[in-house]
């Protein structure tokens, strides 16, 4: 039977929407769902702050009533704006292997984009560089906090349906015992101790009494280290009280670093324990009332931790510093903090393919790639 396309109109549509991943994905041993709220939310237009600034559509694909596919197509003002683009992004993409399903979704996304002026399309990304963004193609193992997993068939069905690769991202991961096994720490201590000294660069903690005004200063660095990244676009107040709230619920402060050259703010690095160890264990789903996946995550969490693994997903340097070592510096502290902390692995990511310097210094901290994501575009018109 024939594909069908519909637009998400109805609650009932939308729940569909939303909850599709548990159906697709059942069974398998790597992937992680989020709480219930987490992916409702996301595609709540009044509770997302993203949707500020996005213009966008959701779409099912259905044969012979049921559901085998979901994609949204979206506009993101701002970052047409802030790069000069004209582009429409599609996200939210999830379908069984079925390529006659996949290719009807992205059409119906790219349509969409046409529709709306755009002449290219782009993804997977949903909907920010803030949240999920790109598509697995290599390390298909349980992903780590706010990154993608998603089935390893999926790049061919998007590249059968015409689009093609434009850029990947890579995460690094280095694991404590082989940093202990080596000389590592110790190297990369005496290395920073020069750098620190020869660029007068300051390191400090982050200030837990101070907090709102920590992530203020954090904002302002962020925006300005990461203004000229492909995808980049700033965050607006709101994004940012959002990740406060969402990160601060599992935040660390011994795994938060500022950097200082001669005084002036220059750079900041965040890890983050990975609380998808905890989602994975807890499996929280759509009819299981998600104040006992909470108690459950509370046990995993704080009763009997099971968090060994940590995300560096935030860290960024002026580019006025960049030349000076502030970078190399911050790494050093993160991943000793990380060891004295007790993790046990680390993972850098995402980090540029095209970030030739980031790619070299994480290399050379004894980080290896463990897992790429790609982009794809079409042309629309």
């Amino acid at each position: 039977m024939p594909i069908e396309i519909r637009k998400v109109e109805t609650p009932e549509d939308l729940k569909a929407f939303w909850t599709f991943p548990w159906a697709l994905y059942k069974g398998d041993p790597n992937w992680v769902p989020n709480l219930t709220s987490m992916r409702r939310d996301l595609f709540d237009r009044k509770k997302n702050p993203a949707w500020e600034y996005l213009e966008g559509d959701f779409f099912l694909a259905l044969r012979e009533g049921r559901l085998v596919g979901t994609i949204g197509a979206v506009i993101n003002h701002r970052h047409n704006e802030f790069h000069q683009e004209q582009v429409g992004w599609f996200g939210a993409f999830e379908v069984e292997d079925d390529q006659e399903a996949a290719t009807a979704l992205l059409n119906a996304a790219a349509d969409w984009v046409k529709a709306h002026g755009m002449p290219l399309m782009r993804g997977p990304q949903t909907f920010t560089t803030h949240e999920e963004t790109g598509l697995l193609v290599d390390g298909f193992t349980r992903p780590i906090l706010l990154m993608p997993y998603n089935k390893p068939y999926y790049e061919r069905l998007i590249l059968g349906a015409g689009l093609g690769p434009i850029l990947d991202t890579y995460s690094f991961t280095l694991a404590a015992e082989k940093a202990r096994q080596t000389d590592l720490l110790p190297r990369l201590r005496r290395i920073s101790e020069s750098i620190m000294k020869r660029s007068k660069i300051t390191i400090r903690k982050l200030d837990e009494k101070n907090l709102q005004a920590e992530f203020v200063l954090f904002k302002e660095l962020y925006n300005a280290a990461w203004d000229k990244n492909w995808g980049f676009v700033p965050m607006t107040p709101r994004e940012l009280d959002a990740l406060v709230a969402s990160l601060g619920q599992f935040f660390d402060p011994r795994l938060a670093f500022f950097g200082y050259v001669e005084g002036e703010p220059a750079g900041f690095i965040l890890a983050i324990p990975d609380f998808n160890t905890v989602l994975h264990r807890v499996y929280p789903r759509p009819g299981t009332p998600e104040v006992i996946s909470l108690l459950k995550a509370l046990y995993y969490w704080k009763l009997r931790p099971i968090m060994k693994w940590v995300r560096v997903p935030l860290m960024g340097v002026k580019e006025a510093y960049r030349s000076k070592g502030v970078d190399a510096v911050l790494y050093f502290h993160i991943l000793d903090a990380l060891l004295a902390a007790g993790y046990e692995h680390g993972d850098f990511g995402w980090i540029l393919s095209t970030n030739t310097t980031m790619v070299s210094i994480a290399k050379n901290f004894g980080s290896e790639i463990y897992k790429t994501y790609r982009y794809y575009e079409r042309g629309v018109t």
